[in-house]
Parts: C-alpha cells; structure tokens; sequence
C-alpha cells in the first residue's frame, strides 16, 4: 500500500471510532447476525440488482412498481440503527447505502421528472425517520459521512444525476467495503465522460471543486487522483473542472 492509502486509511479509522451515532433509543437489532453487528442490506442488494444496470442507469419505473420492497428496506434502517460497537465499515456502509435507498424513493415520489433539481429543496426534505430521528439527504452526507473523514464516499453516493458517479448495482457491505470503495473511485476516475485525464491537463468533475478539501487530507489532490488511474499525472497538471449535468441518470 501507498503511503498515501496508508494515511487516508489511518485517519478514516481514527474518524470512525471518534464519531458520534446521533442519540437513538435502545431497540432490539433483529436484522444483525447472531453475535454480529453487521446489518443485512441483502433486499437493497436485490433491488438494485433487478433495476440499476452495469454502467449505473436506474430504472425508476421499475423501482415504482417494487416501491414496497423498497419502503421495507427503508423501515429495516430505521429500526436498526447503527450502534456504538458498530465497526467503521459497518457504519460506512449502512450510511452510503441509506443515502442511495432514500435518493431513490425521493425521485420516485416526485416521478416523472428531468432532474433531481426539479423537486423543490430535494436535499433538505426531512422525509425519512430513521432510529426516532428524523433526516434528510443533506444531513447524512455532510453531518455523518463526510464527518468520517473517508473522501471515497463522493464515489458512493448517486444523486441521480448523470454527472454523479454511477450507482453501483451491489450493496455496499462491511466485509468488502475497502474494495467497494476503491471500485467506485476507479471507475468514476476513468470514466471519460465524467473525467478526462492526461498527464499535465485534468478535466475534472465538479465533485473535486466542491469537495477539494475533503480530498487532501495527506496530500495533494492530484496525489490523491493518480492513486486511481492509469495515466500519472504530472504534479504541475493544469486543472479544469467540467460542467455538471443534472439530468436524471436513466
């Protein structure tokens, strides 16, 4: 391993063990696996299996007519939040993968529209109550998951849009989250339509402006970049950022 990775990864984990779960009533896990405390996302993984392709599109009719099996899952999260001996990747995974099963019932309830944008404060909307606490998408990206100091989560997250990262076709899970995650950044960075990178031009995702910081914890955003693509990039790359499209990712 890099000693970039090696950095990222020891600062993650130290984040991990320092955040703080939002206060929840004590409740009976029923989805944990005996003497476990990993969550099942196994109805998640189906749904996503039946109607999100390989290259990340959604088929939102789809999801409307499996909206049940979809309300299930979210009412399996709300019931088994995540709990202090929860490990880092549990709660990592049980998060990106709350926020990508609400973002889809959120367009789903607002169906047909172009884009995510055409639903009114669509990041704001306090629509799902999970452990007693009420959320919305804004409040798990940037008061929980970008709290834990894992900048792959840009990677993970899909807000429906065709400029997002693709929404990977498999639950995340605890046991294969650091491959997962690497995954999810390799194929973000090498996709041209998304990124276009040579050795002293980048042609960035906006997702890198936005989130720069988030991206230099131990080094470089450059430093950070080559980590994941198969052409090195100079250290003097000139850096552009492309313009970000909102259509709807189906």
């Amino acid at each position: 391993m890099k000693w970039f990775t090696f950095l990222v990864c020891l600062v993650s984990t130290m984040a991990c063990f320092s955040l703080q779960t939002p206060d929840i009533p004590s409740k009976t896990n029923t989805l944990l696996t005996e003497n476990q405390n990993t969550f099942d996302h196994g109805l998640w993984h189906d749904l996503l299996q039946k109607h999100v392709s390989n290259q990340g599109k959604v088929n939102y009719k789809g999801f409307i007519k499996d909206d049940k099996k979809l309300h299930d899952y979210i009412n399996q999260l709300g019931k088994n939040t995540p709990q202090p001996e929860w490990s880092c990747e549990e709660k990592l995974a049980y998060w990106i993968n709350a926020y990508n099963a609400l973002t889809i019932d959120l367009i789903i309830r607002n169906y047909p529209i172009e884009s995510i944008k055409d639903i009114k404060h669509p990041w704001k909307q306090k629509l799902w109550t999970l452990g007693g606490d009420t959320y919305n998408l804004h409040d798990i990206e940037h008061k929980i998951l970008r709290k834990m100091d894992e900048p792959r989560i840009h990677f993970a997250i899909v807000c429906a849009a065709v400029s997002c990262p693709k929404l990977q076709n498999s639950a995340f899970t605890a046991s294969k989250l650091e491959l997962q995650l690497n995954q999810a950044a390799t194929d973000f960075l090498n996709d041209s339509t998304k990124n276009s990178i040579s050795e002293n031009d980048l042609e960035l995702s906006k997702i890198f402006q936005w989130f720069t910081n988030d991206f230099k914890q131990s080094g470089t955003l450059i430093d950070f970049i080559n980590q994941y693509t198969t052409v090195p990039i100079s250290a003097k790359a000139k850096i552009q950022f492309k313009s970000y499209i909102w259509k709807l990712n189906e």
